[in-house]
């Protein structure tokens, strides 16, 4: 009897490490999401990357791993820091600027299908039925999330006049580049970039400094960049707004990307991926509970399809009549 409790806890536990790096991403998007107000977003972002890194390559250190060695490590790295790091991670930070934090979790963990796509561009690896109908239904809920409603109920009703009458693209009045949306999509974009270039990095240096030295050259740069461009960086942050920063560096990345990297290596990887649709999940739950966001109902909409989306890609080996290799997405 002792036995089995003993071994129903450590099956609890295992559960619970397994989930924790999508609870912890999920729910350090909230925390940024109320700090922003009292600071600036490149500043945050530099500040979410630089110190995480130190922790990782410092645990990486007691934990044996080895540093980088010869100019081809460190040109990957180099690279994965720019995409990875300081664009991926600067997309996110203005993008959450000036949109919610549980819709940019959606959007930001739509990077699977940009994964899919480049997989099988780059690698050749087939997509499959499954994984074509995620693809789909990923631009159907993206399409809803990101794009101005006018433009959605005009499609929908093409006879009915909008609110706007100018339909321009690069107008002011609906100025689609500039929103939190879709800057969010190009941080997804970049995530996905970062992802396939892991494989590359991987190939020369460790994985986890490597994740560790990414942080650290892709946050320097932001923090340069927002030297020029950003003022009262740090003055009107709240004690509180610290221990969220705290929370969005050491837990968020930090240990979030230190748990992740641990069950990716000892082969966990496709149990892992197929929960990345918790992410957006644990991210809408808590900005709802703690920053009272809310959704129109077509973006709620776009969110349960991109969700069903990112499922179908991530679990389409699993499903029926499907016997294709999986594409491995790593999040971020």
């Amino acid at each position: 009897m002792q036995f089995q409790i003993r071994e129903s806890r450590s099956i609890l536990a295992s559960s619970l490490l397994l989930i924790a790096p999508f609870f912890l991403w999920g729910t350090a998007m909230v925390a940024m999401k109320g700090v922003i107000p009292h600071t600036t977003p490149l500043f945050m972002a530099g500040v979410r990357l630089v110190p995480a890194g130190v922790l990782i390559l410092i645990v990486g250190a007691f934990m044996g791993r080895h540093q980088p060695k010869g100019w081809l490590a460190w040109l990957w790295i180099g690279l994965f820091a720019v995409v990875d790091g300081t664009l991926f991670q600067g997309f996110l930070a203005e993008g959450l600027a000036r949109t919610s934090a549980g819709l940019g979790s959606v959007m930001i963990d739509s990077q699977p299908l940009a994964v899919a796509l480049l997989s099988w561009w780059l690698f050749q690896e087939r997509i499959g039925l499954w994984g074509w109908l995620g693809l789909a239904l990923g631009v159907i809920g993206i399409s809803l999330i990101g794009l101005p409603q006018e433009w959605i109920w005009h499609f929908i009703h093409p006879g009915v006049v909008t609110n706007s009458t100018n339909n321009n693209l690069f107008d002011n009045s609906l100025p689609l580049f500039a929103s939190g949306e879709w800057l969010m999509l190009l941080a997804a974009l970049s995530m996905a970039l970062g992802t396939i270039l892991i494989r590359f990095v991987s190939k020369y240096t460790d994985p986890v400094i490597a994740t560790g030295w990414h942080m650290i050259l892709g946050g320097i740069p932001l923090w340069g960049i927002s030297s020029f461009l950003e003022v009262d960086q740090w003055q009107n942050i709240l004690p509180a707004d610290w221990v969220a920063l705290t929370y969005a560096t050491v837990l968020g990345s930090a240990i979030a990307y230190g748990l992740f990297f641990y069950f990716a290596s000892t082969g966990n990887l496709t149990s892992l991926s197929s929960l990345t649709f918790l992410t957006p999940v644990f991210a809408l739950i808590f900005g709802r509970i703690l920053l009272g966001e809310v959704l129109t109902g077509i973006q709620w909409i776009g969110v349960m399809i991109t969700l069903i989306s990112i499922y179908l890609i991530n679990q389409r080996e699993n499903l029926p009549g499907q016997e294709d290799r999986k594409v491995e997405t790593i999040n971020g």
